[in-house]
């Protein structure tokens, strides 16, 4: 009786520990697992890294090569190759996670529309260039070679705003940026000198896009200057992951065409000094176009 109470607790305690054997091996393999889909997960983000690099990195090379043929357009394509340095730089040097990584991918897409535009006005100017080379003595050629510059850039950005109505986004064109002085009687008057400006002054224009929603829409300026201070309001607001700290807002109703919009942005004295400064317009925390003014 004795023998067999024994064996009896010997199998128990036999099968406990199996039990706890194939526990034990369940949680390492849990364990495993869980560590490999991290390191799954950062060789991607690296892997994504690497991918947004080179895309950079090509448009660094197309703009370099470009630059060398079209003098006339050398000050836009150095000031466009310049932004996409410095965010080259930026990504190199940024921690990636899903939100930065879809930042990253929102610009690059900003950029590359920009350089269609920016490759077909020099392209556009090569061709006119030389006609009017070769038939300089014709005034008649001469004006009409002019309008033929004029519709060129037309039809580039004509044909740019069609590709855009495939997007359901709001995109946002023809960025320009400058220095302004703001008379009593509420005159508005261009100027490059720092010392002068009273204000700076953003306008753009919404592209059509015949499948983006009707409505009110909301755009955030952004003003950097050469001392890499936020010009205006200095308002900070957070969109989920991304924070954004703007320069002014501007409320529009959209009604799917194309659309103007300039906002002038405060500045104090102490801001506005000589240099270049990076001007951004976002929608919500997604970049829609960028370019850079310099300030004497």
């Amino acid at each position: 009786m004795t023998t067999d109470s024994s064996a009896t607790k010997f199998k128990v305690f036999i099968g406990l520990l199996i039990v706890l054997l194939f526990a034990l091996g369940a949680y390492t393999y849990h364990l495993f697992s869980e560590n490999q889909d991290n390191k799954n997960s950062i060789v991607s983000l690296d892997a994504e890294k690497k991918n947004i690099e080179s895309e950079l990195e090509e448009l660094i090379a197309n703009y370099e090569a470009v630059i060398v043929s079209n003098d006339e357009m050398d000050k836009e394509l150095v000031e466009a190759k310049a932004r996409i340095e410095t965010l080259l730089v930026d990504v190199k040097n940024a921690k990636f996670n899903e939100g930065l990584l879809k930042r990253y991918r929102e610009e690059i897409a900003v950029l590359k529309e920009e350089r269609i535009v920016l490759f077909a006005k020099a392209e556009s100017l090569e061709k006119e260039n030389i006609a009017l080379i070769a038939e300089r003595d014709s005034t008649n050629v001469l004006l009409s070679d002019s309008y033929k510059v004029v519709d060129s850039i037309s039809q580039s950005n004509s044909d740019l705003a069609e590709t855009l109505k495939n997007g359901a986004f709001v995109k946002a064109i023809n960025l320009k940026s400058e220095g302004v002085i703001v008379r009593k009687s509420g005159k508005i008057v261009e100027t490059q000198r720092a010392s002068r400006a009273d204000k700076l002054r953003a306008c753009f224009t919404l592209a059509p896009n015949e499948i983006a929603e009707t409505g009110d829409k909301l755009f955030y300026i952004q003003v950097i200057n050469p001392e890499n201070n936020i010009l205006g309001d200095k308002e900070t607001i957070n969109f989920e992951e991304d924070i954004l700290t703007y320069s002014s807002k501007v409320k529009v109703f959209y009604e799917k065409d194309a659309f103007d919009v300039c906002s002038l942005v405060n500045a104090n004295e102490d801001d506005l000094v000589k240099g270049r400064y990076v001007v951004n317009v976002f929608e919500g925390a997604r970049l829609l176009v960028t370019n850079m003014i310099e300030l004497k």
